[in-house]
């Protein structure tokens, strides 16, 4: 397998996923403007989406979209237990969790990593992070650690990831204690130092 990445950006939740699950692959580093990848490759090949991440199989098959490829390596290796078993509430409510962090908190990061917007569209955008994260806060309400059954899955990894942007974007996540404390307990596994490592963020 080949991952097709871009430090730090949501595909780090798929290469820490796929280090917990301790599979054989590679890594790819993508300039999404330039839509090449660091070995030469034509990435609109691949994706004609363009973004990342992208998981390249044995088959030459490519699955996009983060949520899919997360649960696809999840599922693959059941042993791990990183999504709970399918037609069970807590797979709906681990999907429920990727789904809201896709198209909910992942956006809402949007205008501060974009040059083309305003200072008045950040300072709205950090507002609107905020409440995405006042949301998130009420998950790990009475000391749970991780969001379903109080086991890590798939979903942490990519909260954590998106969560984790707080810190290059000027929104302090002491605000709220246990979601400071819950990126920190994700931070410290040793699959999200590796694959924070490799990508060059450690």
């Amino acid at each position: 397998m080949r991952l097709f990445y871009k430090p730090g950006a949501c595909s780090l939740a798929s290469h820490i996923v796929l280090k917990e699950v301790g599979v054989t692959f590679s890594v790819d580093e993508v300039d999404t403007q330039a839509g090449r990848t660091k070995f030469g490759r034509d990435f609109k090949q691949l994706n004609p989406k363009g973004y990342v991440p992208a998981l390249e199989l044995e088959t030459g098959e490519v699955i996009t979209e983060g949520a899919s490829i997360l649960q696809y390596i999840a599922d693959k290796h059941p042993e791990n237990q990183l999504a709970p078993a399918a037609g069970t509430i807590a797979r709906a409510r681990m999907q429920e969790h990727l789904n809201y962090t896709s198209s909910e908190l992942h956006k809402a990061f949007g205008p501060l990593f974009s040059d083309n917007a305003t200072d008045a569209q950040k300072v709205d955008a950090r507002e609107n992070v905020a409440q995405k994260i006042d949301y998130m806060a009420t998950l790990l309400k009475d000391g749970q650690e991780y969001l379903v059954e109080n086991k890590f899955t798939v979903a942490d990894a990519y909260v954590f990831v998106v969560l984790n942007w707080a810190n290059f974007t000027g929104i302090d996540l002491n605000k709220w204690p246990n979601i400071a404390a819950y990126v920190a307990r994700i931070a410290a596994r040793p699959s999200t130092k590796e694959a924070m490592l490799a990508e060059g963020l450690l």
